[in-house]
C-alpha cells in the first residue's frame, strides 16, 4: 500500500508542475474529489507585487481525513499519517503543531517529521471521528508559514459488537389451530457497529430452539407459526430460541440469542361432557319451594367464557317440578325445587338435563353438536311432616258486643303422612295476650271469649297450633284475622262548632255556609250522611238546609233584607242521619249571625253597637276621623300647656333671684373697681341691705388712711400683707360676705423682667409707643393712652430744663 501511495503522490506532483503536497492514506472518491476543487480554487491568487492579473500560486499543503483502525492491540503507537509542507526543506526550519479533538492526549505530532500516532486504542461506539486543526509555522520566529488547516480523523470499524435484543425476554400469544403461517410476534436486535461499513452490522435471525411449531423470518424477525392444528389442550406453553448474527451470518460474526414465550390462547373448540350419562339424587319430601336438590356437572376442556355451560331441563315426565341454574364459579348445574313434593303421592321424577355451550364459534360447529345430554332421577323419601292446614291464612269476621261463647270460625288441619295422626288445635297465646277468643281443641273451633269493641281493637290477629298427636315436637301454624263489625251505637254530629253570619244586603237562595258531619262508629271511608231541615222548622222564612249528597249541606236564605236592629241571631237546627244499621238520627243547631258587609260580600263588622253608625261609612272612613278627632285633642292640648308655661315663666322673672349678671363694656375696664358698679349680693338677699352701708355703685365718701408706699426692693413682704388685710378689715364699704384678697409681689430676678403695673407710671421717655398703632384696632386705645403719657412726660422735662 505505501508504493501505491508513493506512486499516486508522484504522479500527481507531475501534473501539478512540481506542486509538493503532504502523504496521507488512500481517501475515498469524495474526499478526492473536495481536494481537488480546494487545489484548483488555491491556484489563481492577485499577482503579487501589485502586477496587473493574477498568477498561479502553489499550495503548500493539502488533505482530506484520515483514517485509524478501531480497537487497535499493537505495543507502539498506531499511525495515523503524515504532514509535510512544500516550505519545509528538510533542514530542521519547520515545526508542525497539532490542535482540536484529543490532540496532545489521544493524538500525537512528531513536530519535526510532521507524523501522527494514535496514542491509545479508540472505540468507534464512543466516537466515531476526531476534528484536528494543523499548522507549520517557522521554528526559529514561531510565525506560520501555512495557514491553520482542519482535517478529521475518521475511526475505522472492526465487527466489535454483537447484535443485542433490547427488550427480550419476549411474550406472546396465538390463537390454538391457527393455520400455518399465523402472525405470532416479532423480535429486533440491534448491532453497535457501523451500518455504513462492511457487514458487521448487518443481522440475519434463525431460530434455535421451537422447532417445527414456530418459523423466524431471517431479515425481519417476524415469528410465524409452522405447524397447522396446535392445539391448546395438549400444549399450551411453547419456548422459543432465537439467534441474531452479524456480517450477515456468515462464519465469524458475532451472535445475540433471545427467549420467547409463546401461549396458545383458548378458541371454543370442545363441546361440554357429562362425566356420566345418568344422575340418581334423592330429596327429603320436606324440601323447601326454591331449595337446591341435587347437583350435576359437565366438564369442557376449554378456558374462560369458551367453558361456560348452559343447563337446560327437556320438558317431560318430571321436568315441570324442577329447574336448573348454573354456578358461575365451577360451572356446575344446581338443580332446585320449584313444588312441594308429597312422597304420599309421587315417590320418584325422571328427567333428561342438556348442556352446552355459551358461546360457540362458527370455525368448529362442523365437527358437530357442542352439547351433551344425562338422564337424571330424583327418588322422593318419605319425611315425618307437621300437619298442613287447608287454607294458607283464614279471615273470621264478627260484630262487636257479642256474646261470650259465640263460635266466629273454624280451621282445619290434617296430617298427611302415612300414619295419619290426630291433629290437636291450640291458641298461640303470645297472638291473643288479653285471652280475647277460645278454641276446640279437637274440632278446631273458634269463639269469642269476652265482648269485642271494636272502637277499642278493630282487628284481631292470631296464631293457631296444630300439633300431632303421635309426635307433638311436630306442629305447624297458621295465621287468622279477626275484623270486629260496627254496631250502629253513636248517632252523627256536626263535623265543629260552626260561626255563620249573614250579610244585611244577602239576596234569597244565598249558600252562606257550608258544613258535614262526622260520627264514631264508621270509618271515613264507609261513612254516608244526610242532612234537612227538622218538620217543625219547615215553616222557616229566613233559611233552608240543602244536602249535597257527598257528606255535606249548606245553609241557604230565603229571603233578603236582614237587618241588626231588628234581630242580630237566629238559630238554624239540622237533623243529621247516617247510613248504619240501625239508622242514628241526631238534631244539631247552628247560630246564624247578621252582620255588615262590603257591596263584594266581605265581612265589615258583627257587633250590636255598629247598627248606629252612620250608614254609607266603611271601617276606614271611621278609623280616619277617629284619627283625625285624636290629633286635634292633642294640638289643643300642647297649645294650653305652652300658653301656661310662658305665664309662668313671665312672673317668675321679676322675683326669682338672678343668678347672672352679664355687663358688657365696649371700652376697656378700670379692672377690680368695676365689679362696684353693681351688688350682687343686693339681689340675690335684698333683706339684709342695712342702712349703715355704702353703695357699691358710687366711690364711697370715707377716707382709707393713707398707704406706706411699698418698693419692690422690701424685704418685708409679710408686713405689706398684714397692713393692707387691716385696712379691709374696718373698710365699711367691704361686701356683706367673706371675701378673698390676695396680694402676690413680682420679685427681682425674672428673665423676662417684671409685668406689673407698680412701675409702669415710670416711663422712659426716650420710648416710643408707635408701635402699638400697628397691633390692630385692639391697641389703638392703649396706644392712645401711652401716646398721650408720653407727651406729658416730655413736657414736664422740658418745663424742668427751662427752670
Amino acid at each position: 500500500m505505501l508504493t501505491r501511495n508513493c506512486l499516486l503522490l508522484f504522479l500527481w506532483i507531475l501534473v501539478d508542475e512540481g506542486s509538493v503536497s503532504s502523504l496521507r492514506p488512500p481517501s475515498p472518491p469524495l474526499g478526492r474529489s473536495r481536494t481537488g476543487r480546494e487545489h484548483a480554487n488555491s491556484l489563481v491568487g492577485p499577482m503579487r507585487n501589485g502586477a496587473a492579473g493574477y498568477q498561479r500560486v502553489k499550495r503548500g499543503w493539502v488533505w482530506n481525513q484520515f483514517f485509524v483502525l478501531e480497537e487497535y492491540m499493537g505495543s507502539d503507537p498506531q499511525y495515523v499519517g503524515k504532514l509535510h509542507t512544500d516550505l519545509d526543506s528538510g533542514d530542521s526550519g519547520v515545526k508542525y503543531t497539532l490542535s482540536g479533538d484529543g490532540a496532545g492526549s489521544i493524538f500525537t505530532i512528531d513536530q519535526t517529521t510532521g507524523d501522527i500516532h494514535a496514542l491509545r486504542s479508540l472505540d468507534r461506539e464512543e466516537k466515531p471521528y476526531y476534528t484536528l486543526r494543523a499548522q507549520a509555522v517557522d521554528i526559529d520566529t514561531n510565525r506560520p508559514l501555512e495557514p491553520e488547516s482542519e482535517f478529521v480523523i475518521k475511526v475505522q470499524d472492526i465487527n466489535d459488537n454483537e447484535p443485542k435484543f433490547l427488550e427480550g425476554p419476549y411474550t406472546a400469544s396465538v390463537p390454538e389451530m391457527s393455520p400455518v403461517g399465523t402472525y405470532v410476534t416479532q423480535v429486533t436486535a440491534t448491532d453497535a457497529d457501523d451500518p455504513t461499513y462492511g457487514n458487521s452490522a448487518r443481522v440475519v435471525y434463525s431460530i434455535i430452539h421451537g422447532q417445527p411449531y414456530f418459523s423466524v423470518d431471517p431479515k425481519t424477525g417476524v415469528i410465524k407459526t409452522a405447524l397447522p392444528n396446535m392445539d391448546r389442550e395438549v400444549k399450551e406453553q411453547y419456548q422459543v430460541l432465537i439467534q441474531a448474527k452479524d456480517m450477515g451470518g456468515q462464519l465469524g460474526g458475532l451472535a445475540g440469542t433471545t427467549t420467547i414465550n409463546i401461549t396458545l390462547s383458548d378458541v371454543n373448540d370442545n363441546p361440554p361432557r357429562f362425566s356420566k350419562s345418568f344422575f340418581h339424587l334423592r330429596v327429603p319430601e320436606s324440601s323447601a319451594v326454591g331449595s337446591a336438590v341435587g347437583r350435576i356437572k359437565a366438564h369442557d376442556l376449554d378456558i374462560g367464557k369458551n367453558a361456560e355451560v348452559e343447563y337446560t331441563i327437556v320438558p317431560g315426565d318430571g321436568g315441570a317440578m324442577f329447574d336448573i341454574t348454573t354456578n358461575e364459579h365451577n360451572q356446575e348445574g344446581i338443580i332446585i325445587l320449584k313444588r312441594p313434593l308429597d312422597y304420599e303421592s309421587k315417590k320418584a321424577y325422571t328427567f333428561k338435563v342438556d348442556a352446552s355451550n355459551a358461546h360457540l364459534d362458527p370455525r368448529f360447529q362442523s365437527f358437530g353438536a357442542f352439547k351433551d345430554t344425562a338422564t337424571v332421577k330424583i327418588n322422593v323419601l318419605d319425611v315425618d311432616e307437621p300437619p298442613v292446614f287447608n287454607k294458607p291464612s283464614y279471615m273470621m269476621d264478627v260484630y262487636e258486643d257479642t256474646p261470650a261463647g259465640t263460635i266466629i270460625g273454624a280451621v282445619t288441619a290434617q296430617d298427611l303422612d302415612a300414619s295419619s295422626s290426630p291433629v290437636r288445635y291450640s291458641i298461640d297465646w303470645k297472638s291473643d295476650l288479653d285471652s280475647y277468643f277460645d278454641i276446640d281443641p279437637v274440632e278446631g273451633t273458634i269463639s269469642t271469649n269476652e265482648l269485642l269493641d271494636r272502637e277499642s281493637i278493630a282487628q284481631h290477629n292470631i296464631s293457631i297450633v296444630a300439633t300431632k298427636l303421635n309426635s307433638p315436637v311436630l306442629s305447624s301454624r297458621v295465621a287468622v284475622t279477626v275484623h270486629v263489625l260496627d254496631i250502629n251505637e253513636f248517632p252523627p254530629e256536626l263535623a265543629r262548632p260552626y260561626e255563620t253570619f249573614v250579610c244585611e244586603n244577602s239576596k234569597a237562595g244565598q249558600v252562606i255556609q257550608t258544613f258535614s258531619a262526622q260520627d264514631q262508629d264508621l270509618r271515613a271511608a264507609g261513612q254516608q250522611f244526610s242532612f234537612k231541615s227538622p218538620k217543625e222548622d219547615m215553616k222557616n222564612k229566613n233559611f233552608t238546609v240543602r244536602d249535597f249528597g257527598n257528606n255535606t249541606a249548606g245553609i241557604v236564605t230565603k229571603r233578603g233584607g236582614f237587618r241588626r236592629r231588628l234581630q242580630e241571631i237566629y238559630l238554624l237546627p239540622v237533623v243529621i242521619d247516617d247510613n248504619g244499621y240501625p239508622p242514628k238520627s241526631s238534631t244539631g243547631t247552628l247560630t246564624i249571625r247578621v252582620c255588615g258587609c262590603e257591596s263584594d260580600g266581605s265581612l265589615l263588622t258583627c257587633s250590636a253597637e255598629a247598627i248606629f253608625l252612620p250608614v254609607g261609612l266603611s271601617t276606614g272612613a271611621l278609623i280616619a276621623i277617629l284619627l283625625c278627632i285624636i290629633i286635634l285633642l292633642v294640638i289643643v292640648v300642647l297649645y294650653v300647656g305652652l300658653r301656661r308655661q310662658k305665664k309662668k315663666e313671665t312672673l317668675m322673672s321679676s322675683k326669682e333671684d338672678i343668678r347672672d349678671n352679664v355687663i358688657h363694656y365696649d371700652d376697656e375696664g378700670g379692672g377690680e373697681e368695676d365689679t362696684h358698679a353693681f351688688d350682687m349680693g343686693t339681689l340675690r338677699n335684698p333683706k339684709v341691705v342695712k342702712e349703715n352701708l355704702f353703695r357699691r355703685d358710687v366711690k364711697p365718701e370715707m377716707k382709707r388712711s393713707p398707704r406706706a408706699p411699698v418698693s419692690q426692693d422690701s424685704a418685708d413682704i409679710r408686713h405689706f400683707i398684714n397692713q393692707r388685710l387691716k385696712e379691709h378689715d374696718v373698710d365699711n364699704s367691704a361686701p356683706p360676705y367673706d371675701s378673698l384678697a390676695t396680694y402676690a409681689y413680682e420679685g427681682d430676678g425674672s428673665v423676662a423682667e417684671s409685668l406689673s403695673s407698680i412701675e409702669s407710671i415710670v416711663i422712659d421717655p426716650e420710648e416710643d409707643y408707635d408701635y402699638l398703632n400697628d397691633w390692630g384696632p385692639r391697641f389703638k386705645t392703649l396706644a392712645g393712652i401711652f401716646g398721650e403719657q408720653s407727651e406729658t412726660q416730655s413736657n414736664s422735662t422740658t418745663t424742668e430744663n427751662t427752670h
